[in-house]
């Protein structure tokens, strides 16, 4: 059984920076890429950065350059990196693998950009 935990999501100030973690219990850290993703209010589900087993990354454009995802096999935790925050970055992000498995969606974690 998967289960996917993410912490690290808060209230910040334009320009700061955040870090959230995902770990990952049962076998799918060791097998599959992982990816994070967000959902602003009212808009669809979007992947922001994912990251194969090798450690290749991948990037929404919107991000690139701010954001950096990584994981720690050791730990199974996936974490994203996130710099220079933007109001438009408010979401609930989550992680899972990539692509997605819908049943393996967790409670994510609510990131806030505002003044």
């Amino acid at each position: 059984q998967v289960q996917l935990v993410e912490s690290g999501g808060g209230l910040v100030q334009p320009g700061g920076s955040l870090r959230l973690s995902c770990t990952a219990s049962g076998t799918i850290f060791s097998i599959y890429a992982m990816g994070w993703y967000r959902q602003a209010p009212g808009k669809q589900r979007e992947m922001v950065a994912a990251i194969t087993i090798g450690g290749n990354t991948n990037y929404v454009d919107s991000v690139k350059g701010r954001f950096t995802i990584s994981r720690d096999s050791a730990k199974n935790t996936v974490y994203l990196q996130m710099n220079n925050l933007k109001p438009e970055d408010t979401a609930v992000y989550y992680c899972n693998s990539q692509p997605p498995v819908r049943k393996h969606w967790g409670k994510g974690t609510l990131v806030t950009v505002s003044s």
